[in-house]
């Protein structure tokens, strides 16, 4: 296990994670998880992360629980849940990286690809949600995060600033609470693990409270341009990881 001072910098890296993931909706486990992986090691991290995504999602949804849109996050998170248990089973049996690759390009590309859908105003139904969901689930139980794919589904569903960050965040409680207990089943998620997440979870709750301001100040163009930085660092960062 780390030292305390080794704790202290997974706690900070994790406020400041929170914070930003917080604002935009993702980015926490795409900036924690090359720590985790530093000072636990790539099979220990993953799991771990597991737990604090559901304590940082957990954390949105308190602070924007009047602005959740329930109809599509239940319809959303129908498929994307058990999909997330079989994605998360897979990841036990297949080395990740290539994926962690695959996706990196993907969320590279989803910067023109948003603009597109945003200069045309295309809109995703409720039961395109259905279909979508089970593949970010599935995605999602593979790799750390999947946050910028879901961020331009739930925005083409019209969702934006705090309507977006609850819906989403509700979601996505769903897919890591499915993954987590996957993990826990198959002896992925011992106690020593669980704990670790616990502890860590906590920094990532309290930047989502700090978030909130910044958030009611952004207009929704600023709210969108900042997501387009984030993809663009998320996906550098997969790739990155993807070759170290």
């Amino acid at each position: 296990m780390p030292s305390l001072s080794e704790f202290a910098l997974v706690l900070a890296v994790g406020l400041v994670a929170g914070t930003i993931s917080g604002i935009v909706g993702f980015g926490a486990s795409i900036m924690v998880m090359p720590v985790l992986v530093i000072q636990f090691g790539p099979q220990r991290a993953v799991p771990i992360m597991a737990v604090v995504s559901i304590i940082a999602n957990a954390s949105r949804i308190l602070v924007w629980w009047r602005d959740i849109a329930w109809r599509p996050c239940l319809v959303y998170a129908a498929t994307a849940a058990p999909a997330a248990a079989l994605g998360a089973r897979t990841l036990l049996e297949l080395p990740p990286r290539m994926v962690e690759a695959a996706l990196g390009v993907f969320f590279l590309a989803m910067i023109p690809v948003r603009r597109f859908l945003a200069a045309r105003e295309l809109r995703i139904r409720l039961w395109q949600l259905a279909i979508i969901g089970a593949v970010i689930g599935y995605l999602t139980g593979i790799v750390a995060s999947t946050g910028p794919i879901s961020v331009p589904v739930f925005l083409a569903f019209g969702l934006v600033k705090g309507a977006f960050l609850s819906t989403e965040a509700a979601a996505s409680l769903a897919i890591y609470l499915s993954k987590a207990a996957t993990f826990r089943v198959l002896g992925a998620l011992p106690t020593e693990l669980l704990v670790a997440g616990l502890v860590i979870g906590p920094s990532l709750m309290v930047g989502s409270f700090v978030a909130r301001r910044f958030v009611l100040k952004l207009d929704a163009q600023s709210f969108r341009l900042l997501m387009d930085g984030l993809l663009l660092v998320s996906g550098a960062t997969m790739l990155w990881i993807s070759r170290a």
